[in-house]
């Protein structure tokens, strides 16, 4: 599994694992690494390192993304060659993506038009793609739920640009990692392309507003319609952790509506998915939990580096 320590490879390494089946953690630093899993050196970068790293595997679920990166649509192209090639050549009988919703026909984003690429790349070499399209995915540490998060926490009146008016399907963490352990299981999936969501259609202004009635804040949002994507994610660096390149990267997606049009994946993996509100309720716990115990773990530590200095 590539992207084992991210936000969605770190607990879908867990589910795999407490599903039975033995996983291979792929990670550049696997002396690092403390997920679930056996860890293993490799980097999408280096084929020969990921020959290497699915030497042996039947399956391997790709999670890699370099939004990060001015030209991300190059090096995730680049890398999908490289991890096609090499699982054709290590005997993969399945690749896993995880790849965005939206229309073919829609004047999709460059980060959309790249995640499509990917999906096209690593089918190239004949290993069957089992490919899961998702929107915006909620759940503590993941960049958009962040995003969100964090406008909402940081600005009690934003200005922001007609984007607020497209509609997207959020869908929970948990409900993702659940649909891409089920495809694992389930033959029919193999060589498929399915599309997941929650059960709520919203705009991105409701899913802001929303947030912030959940947590009992005041907000005032005035959309302006023409606020550029430029400006936009630079404004958005400026209120929040993001980087302006992840941004910008996510802010042109933004323009483009994000909904579930085929929910065949509900018949091949049956189970409700969480609401919205839901979702971003045990999000929001998720963040709380992790807080204490690292406000928990600092006086431990001072204690072990007191008694260190005494001995």
């Amino acid at each position: 599994m590539t992207g084992a320590s991210g936000f969605v490879g770190r607990r879908l390494a867990t589910a795999l694992d407490e599903a039975g089946h033995e996983v291979r953690a792929m990670t550049r630093k696997p002396d690092r690494y403390s997920g679930a899993g056996e860890p293993v050196a490799g980097d999408v970068g280096d084929e020969a390192s990921l020959r290497r790293a699915l030497d042996g595997c039947r399956a391997a679920y790709y999670l890699v993304h370099s939004l990060d990166d001015a030209d991300f649509e190059a090096r995730d192209a680049a890398a999908a060659r490289s991890f096609a090639r090499a699982a054709a050549d290590a005997g993969i009988e399945r690749i896993v993506y995880l790849g965005g919703l939206g229309e073919d026909s829609d004047d999709l984003s460059a980060h959309l038009r790249s995640r499509r690429q990917v999906e096209r790349l690593l089918a190239e070499t004949g290993v069957p793609v089992t490919v899961l399209r998702a929107g915006i995915v909620v759940g503590h540490g993941g960049v958009s739920w962040e995003m969100t998060r964090q406008l909402v926490a940081h600005l009690p009146a934003m200005v922001t640009p007609r984007w607020v008016h497209t509609r997207t399907q959020p869908i929970a963490i948990a409900d993702v990692v659940r649909y891409l352990v089920g495809v694992l299981e389930a033959p029919e999936a193999r060589g498929r392309v399915f599309e997941v969501g929650g059960p709520d259609v919203l705009e991105y202004l409701e899913m802001l507003t929303r947030v912030a009635e959940i947590q009992n804040r005041k907000l005032w949002i005035v959309p302006v319609p023409l606020l550029s994507p430029q400006l936009s994610s630079r404004w958005l660096s400026l209120v929040t952790d993001v980087d302006l390149q992840t941004g910008r990267s996510l802010i042109d997606s933004m323009t483009n509506e994000v909904i579930v049009r085929d929910d065949s994946i509900r018949r091949v993996v049956p189970f409700e998915p969480m609401s919205y509100d839901e979702a971003v309720l045990t999000a929001l716990g998720e963040r709380a939990r992790a807080r204490r115990e690292a406000a928990g773990d600092r006086p431990r530590r001072a204690g072990l580096l007191a008694r260190g200095a005494r001995g």
